[in-house]
């Protein structure tokens, strides 16, 4: 067996170490860990009871964001003065997840420069249940019931020691605390403003009834991030059933770009031993994910990612769903505007494979006419996209059916602001398997014109052949060249409100 070998085995022992503790959860639960399944107290007496707290509560500075220096306790006042706690501004408090490691991960104090670099004179108070969260994943799972009492007794104490309103305290859960957060807002005595959950978990999450998950019910917003839902119910990291007013999906939710075995192995091989220990990030990229997208959200103010309410991926994909008309598209992260439907909203983007993550969403509707019978399909395309402000050359798509004589409608993005859309370029690339049309027949469509809208802009452009009344698209020949035709009318009043939609002061500024 070659070194290449050895060391992909390797990899996969250490995967199969990862993945075999969330392959055995559904057979344990709360029997693990002794968790109290009596009701609660029919008074409210058990919030004021602070001496079975094991959780702890440090108030993190935008000075050293990465290290616990003072510890704000329950029942005792002295302590809120002593860490310096601002009764007049914004409080976030972030629940981290289930740990290998019994450690803060790294991106603990990122998100913790984030919030701080947003709101300088805000809170960040980082809930600290590691010896619970470091645990086989089934009883960690089980106690998030008893951490999330723990929360919810702290921010009650704090709310009325303070007299903080409650629209300044929001919860934010990555994973188990997700649940955490949510099993908090239930049990507070008012509800809390705003949960964010970041990609909750799914293991015995998925179908457990609202009192033990995040669910909308649980603050008077809940917005949820679903970056790692691939797998069957109840086995996929990620929960998959939307839980909050507003869930998205980015890039289906199922897997993040840049998140594949080859570009995470690559990073670990470069790092040689050390990097063994990060084996664990193939599990945890997608999952991850979700943080890096709110700190994008808190960081990248010039460039929000935008994401838009879908039946389903396919549809999205298809870009059939770049609508912004009655609350279809919303601003992903921080500045989220708080729509709370009669249903769980499900929302759809792209993003890039790295911060700022945002692109921007193009529809591209084309019908095709053929003089022969064609048929293909998974065809490779490339187009290029010329605008005001920039270019983006050779954006792939793949069209799962080529046929003459029908419209198809797919989405593409591009990471680059190109302004308004000028100029499109396809060009119908050879696939890598040889066709038998490849030796006889045409392989040649006539397009008499495209039909374009930008999700980030919602402009609708038709597109004529440069030459001519048709462009011709060959396989594995030139480009076929359009260039704007006349855009479809839209009032100068739709055009100005959606202008101020984009900029913010349609999105209820200052209630996050």
């Amino acid at each position: 067996m070659g070194e290449e070998n050895i060391s992909f085995l390797a990899v996969w022992i250490i995967l199969g170490n990862i993945f075999v503790t969330f392959s055995s959860v559904p057979e344990a639960t709360t029997d693990t860990v002794f968790v109290s399944t009596s009701p609660l107290p029919p008074t409210a007496e058990w919030l004021t009871n602070y001496t079975d707290i094991v959780s702890k509560f440090s108030l993190r500075t935008a000075d050293i964001p990465d290290d616990d220096m003072c510890y704000i306790v329950a029942g005792r006042p002295e302590t809120i003065k002593e860490c310096e706690f601002n009764s007049e501004t914004q409080t976030f408090v972030v629940i981290h997840g289930w740990t290998v490691t019994g450690m803060f991960e790294s991106w603990v104090p990122k998100l913790v420069s984030a919030l701080y670099e947003r709101e300088p004179t805000a809170n960040v108070i980082v809930v600290d249940w590691l010896t619970r969260a470091n645990q086989h994943y089934p009883t960690s799972a089980a106690y998030t019931k008893l951490v999330g009492r723990d929360v919810a007794k702290f921010v009650t104490w704090l709310q009325k020691e303070l007299q903080l309103p409650w629209g300044r305290i929001h919860l934010l859960g990555y994973s188990l605390g997700a649940h955490v957060a949510g099993i908090a807002g239930d049990l507070t005595d008012h509800k809390i403003s705003r949960i964010t959950g970041l990609d909750p978990a799914g293991p015995t999450f998925e179908h457990a009834d609202d009192q033990s998950t995040l669910s909308r019910d649980d603050a008077q917003f809940v917005d949820v991030l679903h970056t790692n839902t691939r797998g069957s119910p109840d086995r996929s990291i990620g929960i998959q059933r939307p839980v909050g007013h507003i869930d998205i999906y980015p890039n289906g939710g199922t897997f993040q770009p840049g998140c594949d075995i080859q570009n995470t192995l690559l990073g670990i091989a470069l790092e040689g031993i050390k990097g063994l220990q990060n084996m664990d990030q193939l599990v945890k990229c997608s999952h991850e994910r979700s943080i890096h997208l709110f700190i994008d959200s808190l960081l990248n103010t010039q460039q929000q990612s935008m994401a838009y309410r879908c039946n389903s991926k396919e549809a999205f994909n298809k870009g059939l769903c770049l609508n912004c008309r009655k609350n279809r598209c919303n601003k992903l992260g921080y500045n989220i505007n708080k729509v709370r439907t009669a249903r769980s909203t499900k929302m759809y983007l792209k993003t890039r494979d790295m911060m700022p993550y945002k692109v921007f969403h193009y529809q591209v509707k084309v019908h095709f006419f053929s003089k022969d019978r064609l048929s293909f399909t998974e065809q490779p395309m490339k187009i290029s996209l010329y605008g005001t402000h920039g270019e983006k050359n050779d954006i792939s798509s793949v069209l799962p059916v080529l046929n003459g004589n029908s419209t198809l409608s797919f989405l593409i993005t591009t990471d680059v602001d190109i302004g308004d859309l000028m100029i499109v370029k396809m060009r119908w690339e050879k696939d890598t398997i040889i066709s038998w049309s490849n030796w006889w027949g045409s392989s040649k469509f006539h397009i008499r014109k495209l039909r374009i809208k930008s999700g980030e802009t919602q402009s609708k452009v038709i597109f004529s052949p440069k030459e001519g009344e048709f462009a011709y698209l060959v396989r594995g020949g030139e480009d076929a060249v359009f260039v704007k035709s006349k855009e479809d009318k839209m009032s100068r009043k739709e055009k100005l409100m959606h202008k101020l939609k984009m900029q913010g002061s349609l999105f209820g500024q200052n209630d996050a």
